[in-house]
Order: C-alpha cells, then sequence, then structure tokens
C-alpha cells in the first residue's frame, strides 16, 4: 500500500499548522462563521481544538459529541489541515452508508467551500479525496476481456447473456462498481469479473481502463479516505499498513503513515469483533471449488488448465464439503440456528484430505504454467484452497484459545452453513491494531459514555490510555423534548405474554394516532414486532396512516426515504433502526420504545463474554449487558432530535425504568430530566403531542 509521504530521511518534520488554524476557523466570529455563515457552537470549537491538538502529538483521542455539536466539520477541518500539510493521508470511517454519503456529499464540500472563502486557507482547497471501497466490487475490463475469449471454458452458455450485459454496462459506467448494475450481477458470473484477483494488477492491467486499477489510482493521491468499519477492520486483519511489503515498524493503520478518525465509533467493538474472526460459509467453499471446475455444467478453470485428474479432485472436494456440512446441519444445527462449539472434533475432518490433495495438485500446475496471468491465477486458487483448509482446521480444533466458536445456518431456506469464530476479548487486538500503531487515532460518537464517563468503553475498546472528552449537545431539549413513561405495560418477563403484547399494541395504537407527524416505533424483537404489526396494521389502514415494518420489501435505506417523503409515516423498526436514522422535522415527531435493549445473553460471542467476566470474578450484568443497553438506548433516544428546530416525543413502553434499581441509569441518559408517568386511565388526559 502506497501513502502519500515521502519523506527524505534528515528533512525536517513540516510545521504542524492544524491547532492554531482550527483555532481560528472555529472560535466565535472565525473563519467558520464569515466564510459560511453558520453558528458558532462552543462545543463545536472545543472538538475542533481537540482532534488538532491529538493529531499533532500522533496520540488517541476519544470524544463524545452530542447530536447537533457539528462533529464531522470538527474533524474534517484540522484533518485534512493536518493532511495536507504533512503529505499524510486521513482515513475517515463510519459505520452508516447514510454517514458516507453525508460526508461525500454535503460535509467535504463544506470544507472546501471554507477554505476558498479565506485567504489564510486557500491552499488547502485543493484537498482530493476518494471513498474507498471493496475490490471484489469492481469490475476488472483485463478479466472481463479474458471471461468473453474464455467463456466456452468459464461460464455455462445460460450465463452467457449474463456476461454480455456485463460487457454493455462496462462500455456506460463510470465507476465499474457493482451497486451500479440494476438489476446485480449474478454472483457466479461476477467471481469471472470482479477486481478480487491477482489477475487485476498494475502488471496485467491497463491502468487507464481498469475500473479499480483508477479507484486504486485515485485512492494513492487522496488526501481524504472515507471508507466504512467493516471494510476497515477487514483490511486491518489482512495486514493494514504493513501489508504490501511495508516495513513493521512503519506507523500507520491502513496505509504508511495515515491517521484516523472513527465516526459512529460506539459501533466499534462489534464491528472489529465480526471481522477479526472466522467466517466459512458451505456456500463459499462451494463457489470456490466450482469457480475450478463446476460439474454440472462442465465449466471452470480446469477445463482448460486442469484436465480429468484435476476436475476429479474438485468432484471429490465438493462431495465431501456436502458431507462435511450436511453432518453439521443435521447434528450440531437440527435444533437451533446458532450454536456454540465448545470441544474439539464437532464434525469429522472428510473436507481435509481433499482439499490437500487439490492443494498439491494445483501447485503442480502452477509449476509447468509459464510466468503470467494465467500462472498468477492458478497459484492464487492455489492459497485460497489452503486457507479453506487451514480455517476448517482451526475451527474443528478451536484453535485460538481466546475465541469462541460456532456454527450458524442461514439463507432464505436455512440451508447454509457457516463455521464462525470471534475473539472474546477485542481490546488487544485493537491496542495492537489500532492504538499502537504510533499514529493519532479519534474515535467520536453521540454515545460513548456510561453514567457520564467514557473509562468503560475507553477499556472495551483497548484504548485505556487515550484521552476522554464529553462536549453536551447544543440543542434545547427541555424545550423542545417530552417524555412519556407507561407504568402499567407488563413487563417482559410477565406469565401472560399474550396479555403483554395486547396491552403494547393498545399503547402503539394510541400514541402513534395522536400525533401529525411521523412516529418511529423501535422493537427489540421481530416476533414482538410482527406480532404487534399484526394487530394494528388494519387500524392503521381504517386511518388512513401510512405503516411499514422493517423486515418486508424494502431496505433499510429505503424505508428511511419513505419516512422522510411522507411525513406521517409510521414505522416499525429493530435493531439496526436503533442507530444511524436521520430523519429532521416532523417526518419524525415521535420515538416509542417497547423494550429497554437488553441482548438476550445466548449468542456465542455474549455467552463467552459473560463467562469470561464470571471466570475473573466480575458481573456479567453491570460490566456488559447493562453498558452495551445503554448505549443503544441512547442511540435509539437519539433519532428524535436531529436538528436545533426539531420537536417531539420519545414515549418508553418497559415499566422497569419505574419497576428495576438499573432503571434510574435509562432515566439518565434522557437529555429531558423530567417525564411524564402514563397509564391507559389518565393517557388520554397527560400525553400531549406539540401542536
Amino acid at each position: 500500500m502506497i501513502g502519500l509521504r515521502d519523506d527524505s530521511g534528515s528533512a525536517p518534520p513540516p510545521v504542524c499548522h492544524a491547532p492554531a488554524l482550527a483555532a481560528k476557523i472555529f472560535a466565535e466570529g472565525g473563519w467558520l462563521q464569515e466564510g459560511l455563515r453558520l453558528e458558532h457552537r462552543p462545543q463545536q470549537e472545543t472538538m475542533a481544538r481537540a482532534v488538532a491538538a491529538a493529531l499533532r502529538d500522533d496520540q488517541p483521542l476519544l470524544f463524545e459529541a452530542g447530536t447537533g455539536v457539528g462533529k464531522s466539520l470538527a474533524y474534517l477541518a484540522p484533518g485534512i489541515i493536518h493532511a495536507v500539510d504533512q503529505s499524510r493521508q486521513l482515513i475517515v470511517s463510519t459505520h452508516t452508508i447514510s454517514l458516507q454519503e453525508q460526508l461525500e456529499s454535503s460535509d467535504l464540500p463544506k470544507c472546501r467551500r471554507l477554505f476558498r472563502s479565506t485567504p489564510e486557507l486557500a491552499r488547502y482547497a485543493e484537498f482530493k479525496s476518494a471513498v474507498l471501497v471493496g475490490k471484489g466490487n469492481y469490475l476488472c475490463t483485463t478479466r472481463l476481456g479474458h471471461a468473453l475469449a474464455d467463456r466456452a471454458t468459464l461460464l455455462a452458455d445460460a450465463d452467457y447473456d449474463e456476461l454480455q450485459r456485463i460487457a454493455a454496462w462496462a462500455d456506460t459506467t463510470e465507476s465499474g462498481l457493482r451497486h451500479d448494475l440494476k438489476p446485480p450481477p449474478r454472483p457466479e458470473v461476477w467471481d469471472t469479473v470482479n477486481a478480487d484477483s491477482s489477475s487485476c494488477s498494475r502488471k496485467h492491467c491497463d491502468c487507464e481502463k481498469c475500473f479499480y486499477q483508477r479507484a486504486r489510482a485515485r485512492i494513492r493521491s487522496a488526501n481524504v479516505i472515507i471508507v466504512n468499519h467493516a471494510l476497515l477492520f477487514a483490511l486491518i486483519n489482512a495486514g493494514g499498513a504493513q501489508a504490501d511489503g511495508a516495513t513493521t515498524d512503519a506507523r500507520g493503520v491502513l496505509f504508511p503513515d495515515d491517521f484516523v478518525v472513527l465516526d459512529e465509533a460506539h459501533t466499534v467493538p462489534d464491528v472489529a469483533t465480526e471481522n477479526f474472526g472466522l467466517a466459512l460459509s458451505s456456500y463459499g467453499v462451494d463457489r470456490t471449488l466450482k469457480y475450478l471446475f463446476n460439474p454440472r455444467t462442465k465449466r471452470g478453470l480446469f477445463r482448460k488448465l486442469g484436465g480429468p485428474e484435476a476436475q476429479q479432485l474438485v468432484v471429490d472436494a465438493l462431495e465431501a464439503s456436502r458431507q462435511f456440512f450436511d453432518q453439521l446441519s443435521v447434528t450440531l444445527l437440527a435444533q437451533r440456528p446458532i450454536v456454540r462449539v465448545r470441544d474439539e472434533g464437532a464434525a469429522e475432518p472428510v473436507l481435509d484430505g481433499p482439499l490437500g490433495a487439490l492443494h498439491r495438485l494445483v501447485g503442480k500446475l502452477a509449476d509447468k504454467l509459464e510466468d503470467g496471468r494465467e500462472r498468477d491465477e492458478v497459484l492464487e486458487q492455489r492459497q485460497r484452497i489452503k486457507a479453506l483448509q487451514a480455517a476448517i482446521t482451526e475451527w474443528l480444533t478451536l484453535g485460538d484459545k481466546g475465541h469462541v466458536y460456532w456454527a450458524e445456518r442461514s439463507g432464505r431456506k436455512q440451508t447454509i452453513v457457516t463455521l464462525r469464530s470471534a475473539p472474546i476479548d477485542i481490546a488487544p487486538a485493537l491496542r495492537r491494531h489500532l492504538f499502537g500503531c504510533g499514529t493519532s487515532v479519534v474515535c467520536t460518537s453521540a454515545t460513548l459514555a456510561m453514567g457520564g464517563q467514557i473509562a468503560p468503553f475507553a477499556e472495551r475498546l483497548g484504548a485505556d490510555e487515550a484521552r476522554a472528552v464529553l462536549v453536551q449537545s447544543p440543542f434545547d431539549f427541555a424545550r423542545h423534548m417530552r417524555v412519556y413513561v407507561a407504568s402499567d405495560v407488563p413487563l417482559p418477563a410477565a406469565q401472560d405474554a399474550k396479555l403483554a403484547l395486547d396491552v403494547l399494541a393498545d399503547y402503539i395504537g394510541f400514541c402513534t394516532t395522536r400525533v401529525r407527524g411521523g412516529s418511529l416505533v423501535l422493537f427489540t424483537s421481530y416476533t414482538d414486532m410482527r406480532a404487534v404489526a399484526a394487530t394494528l396494521e388494519p387500524v392503521f389502514a381504517a386511518a388512513g396512516r401510512p405503516f411499514l415494518m422493517q423486515g418486508a420489501d424494502l431496505s433499510r435505506t429505503e424505508l428511511t426515504r419513505e419516512m422522510r417523503e411522507r411525513g406521517n409515516l409510521v414505522l416499525f423498526g429493530t435493531d439496526s433502526f436503533w442507530t444511524g436514522v436521520d430523519v429532521p422535522g416532523d417526518a419524525l415527531e415521535q420515538v416509542i420504545i417497547t423494550r429497554l435493549p437488553f441482548d438476550p445473553p445466548t449468542h456465542p460471542i455474549t455467552e463467552a463474554r459473560c463467562d469470561h467476566i464470571r471466570d475473573r470474578g466480575g458481573n456479567p450484568f453491570n460490566e456488559l449487558t447493562l453498558p452495551d443497553a445503554l448505549i443503544k438506548f441512547r442511540q435509539g433516544i437519539g433519532r428524535l432530535i436531529r436538528t436545533a428546530q426539531d420537536r417531539g416525543l420519545v414515549t418508553l413502553l418497559d415499566a422497569r425504568v419505574l419497576a428495576k434499581t438499573y432503571g434510574r441509569l435509562f432515566i439518565d441518559c434522557l437529555p429531558q430530566s423530567n417525564y411524564t408517568i402514563l397509564t391507559r386511565e389518565t393517557r388520554t388526559e397527560k400525553f400531549r403531542p406539540f401542536a
């Protein structure tokens, strides 16, 4: 990986102007007010100064900034200045697509306008930015050309029309990104033409024509690179700044000498956990092997290069794969879709022999080929086979004692079996691969603290030594938010579950039909959400009230857009809707929390972490379950007030905030400390939406 910095050994380091310029930009009456006519926010100034100091000193920073602080500009402006001055790259990582789009389409252009409006900042106005997308999302024109030439070898006749459709699209697309092709390409055809191959390289591709090589050139020259958390940690796990031959003592996280801002940082521990473990599915193994040779179509790489012996070895491996995953499905996963594996040997290693034989043969095939594209591709397939073999062996032997292992069923018909693992404690990995890279890492979010303290999150993140700062939102929540708590909804543990759901539905129907704008109703259970929806959908239809629910036909992005456009939509959502949804104005006038968002301790990762905490004498509820629920609760509440003009209601339908000792912690999380208690007898009188 190539960064911007090219120091000449003894040259003195460039002067760091970020702290001084950030002070002038964000001060009261400063350049931000003069140039962009934006209001001065003391909290934003505090954040910008703290970020600039952290960048100057290459130190970590944890910064909680409440909604409305303007944190994107507070880290982008000093970050871009520092990147340009130091010839280093700023990596900005986010969790949600909506924030990535906001950064690219709104915040970066604001920075450019700011720099152009002030002579002292003019030299920064031409900064370059790029969005980093996974390699497999790009079309490689070199591989496309070879696929068209070798279509009889690689693809079945039925796939040729799809290949031609991709070729026609290649002549018109600007990006070459898979998501721009509608409808999406079939995976088995896309596998033959995407850039995730050694065939796509500067050695084999025309860098002016190949979409990935062009994108990579933009990345190499960019001052600011936008990425998402999942890709960031996948790349870090693959080597990060030490990949591609960089020296092991070079500072940098993703590229040599870079520095990083992690926005929506409250999601980092979970996303890093997902990407620092093992994930190997029956579907993935099947696709890898059938790329070599598909017995049904008689197509694949080995039709041309391998011959009958190689083809038979693939057939043997496919049969062994079917036996292996069927065994897990029938035994381990017969009763539940997710099952933790505690002992070695959960299945017979029937795939080890066929994969080993295939690996040896592919190596011999590569030895017979001249240096060039075909040999590189065969060697790459050899490496992938070895990786499959190593992953299965690790899973069967529970190879990493610091990881938890499990299997899960997925897919529309629940027929895909996936082998999974994840680190029980993510802090050591983040300490080594993120905070131990000798460069500044800034983590920011509206929700990092518990009870006003960021230390518990810092410990979980492996950022124990980081400076921690917390600033409140500038919004007037006392005037613009009303909080209601229903005291007579049966507790989740109530014996009569049907009665509890009936009361829940009754309250939701009452509250949603008494506000003019939209309502976001947040659930913790798909089952509860569907049951309440079945009761209330006819009620909403009779009232002429638009209603949509997560998990039907529309994606999260589409559902959020519908909420903005319709203005009075009732939207039911679960897990992913607690965070990242941004609907300003009356289109979101009420957030209803149906249950406190405690994750059930049944998932293998949660279960293993609880065991780990107990083993060292801790309390899993206080150290894990409650902090996670408080952060998620704060995120859910944060969906309501998105601008200084927004007004609305928060309605809590979980009486545990009143009945349990920990309930006070949830009440204290609310940005508005006053609340009104409702019962079904008093709610008509007491429930008062804004006019």
